[in-house]
């Protein structure tokens, strides 16, 4: 009974420990909860994966951001679009980059992601995040 106790807890710990995070990005697809948090419109978690310093450019304003101020563009931009549904539907990656593109939709309207994450210190950071309306 013991044993089975013991095993128990080292299960429940190793689940407690795993996960996706940005302090844990090389274990897997960086943009799996990248992309869950701007669908949930997620800015505070969205915002761990920011660069200390970003470039974001909503619709037709581009700045260069603290996270501070990134995290208050985006949320400002999802308060007024809210997001419905986001899918990435191209990656690229090389030795310290990734890229991806992604088809946001929010407030009844179809927008292109753009995302460029840089490796730093073993963890990969948003570098300059995009988003632009697309017209037909």
């Amino acid at each position: 009974m013991k044993l089975k106790s013991i095993i128990i807890t080292l299960l429940l710990a190793l689940a407690a420990g795993y996960g996706t995070s940005a302090q844990e990005p090389l274990k897997g697809d960086v943009f799996v909860p990248i992309s869950k948090y701007i669908r949930q419109g997620d800015v505070q978690s969205l915002s761990a994966w920011f660069a200390d310093n970003l470039e974001i450019s909503i619709i037709s304003s581009t700045n260069d951001s603290s996270k501070k101020q990134a995290r208050q563009i985006l949320k400002s931009f999802f308060d007024d679009h809210t997001p419905r549904a986001f899918e990435i539907t191209h990656q690229a990656s090389s030795a310290n980059m990734k890229y991806a593109l992604g088809s946001l939709t929010a407030g009844g309207e179809i927008y292109q992601v753009t995302l460029f994450l840089s490796l730093k210190d073993d963890t990969y950071q948003i570098q300059q995040f995009k988003i632009e309306r697309i017209t037909y």
